[in-house]
């Protein structure tokens, strides 16, 4: 893995927080556990569809991103897989560190390319017994992550695929600085645990109603609001637990 990432050690004429790094829980936590922190950071670029983390295996760095997307995946053993979360810079890669936990059920899969941080697990582990603060908010964003997860489980298990497909959207949109996503339709089906046609059938029901235009490897938000109006109640459910994390990562 680490021969796809272009890494560097965080530099500064002191361990003050950069305005580069706008990662939310980074940004949060008191200026004295930054510091605890700050020598174990290293800036890497991962890159699109690089895998951070695989399931069932040791999670050996866990990664504060600053923007980007990162989709974490259950894979089944007939190779099928659906998603079940992602990561933007609200949060971070490797959540079971920060609760002495060593491997994940999930693979944390690069679907938007955007620059990190990353820390060593050992070094993480170190670390945070010196900042409880740290802990707190990896413990809260851990526990909101665990809830968003059950409502999309729920979600696709009751909702339809057009549903499903605009929460999907709207999620990553959140989380992208750009309006055109790099989603083709063959990903959108591994994500959604479906077939391409019948990610085509949703998508043309999405362009229909003018949320969104689905161009050769991407689609283009296009109206926000006409692609809420797609979605079901779970995309509200799911910003209100990230509501949650707001007066402290905000």
């Amino acid at each position: 893995m680490d021969g796809h990432i272009a890494r560097r050690a965080v530099r500064g004429s002191k361990p003050g927080r950069a305005r580069a790094i706008r990662n939310l829980i980074l940004r949060s936590i008191p200026q004295n556990e930054y510091e605890t922190l700050h020598p174990h950071l290293e800036r890497v670029s991962p890159e699109w569809h690089q895998v951070l983390h695989h399931a069932g295996q040791p999670i050996t760095y866990g990664y504060f991103p600053n923007g980007g997307i990162v989709s974490l995946i259950v894979p089944m053993s007939d190779g099928k897989s659906a998603e079940v979360g992602m990561v933007g810079r609200e949060g971070f890669v490797g959540a079971p560190l920060a609760g002495g936990l060593d491997r994940s059920p999930q693979v944390a899969l690069v679907q938007v390319a955007a620059p990190a941080l990353r820390v060593e697990a050992g070094a993480f582990e170190e670390a945070l017994h010196g900042a409880p603060q740290l802990a707190l908010l990896l413990t809260r964003y851990a526990l909101v992550q665990g809830m968003q997860l059950a409502q999309t489980a729920a979600c696709n298990r009751l909702h339809n695929l057009e549903q499903r497909l605009a929460r999907w959207l709207l999620m990553s949109h959140d989380r992208a600085s750009s309006n055109t996503l790099p989603y083709t339709q063959e990903l959108l089906a591994v994500m959604l645990g479906t077939d391409r046609p019948s990610v085509s059938l949703a998508i043309g029901e999405l362009q229909a109603k003018g949320g969104i235009k689905q161009r050769r490897g991407r689609v283009e938000i296009l109206d926000r609001g006409r692609l809420k109006k797609s979605t079901c109640e779970c995309y509200r459910i799911m910003q209100d637990y990230s509501s949650e994390l707001e007066p402290e990562l905000g």
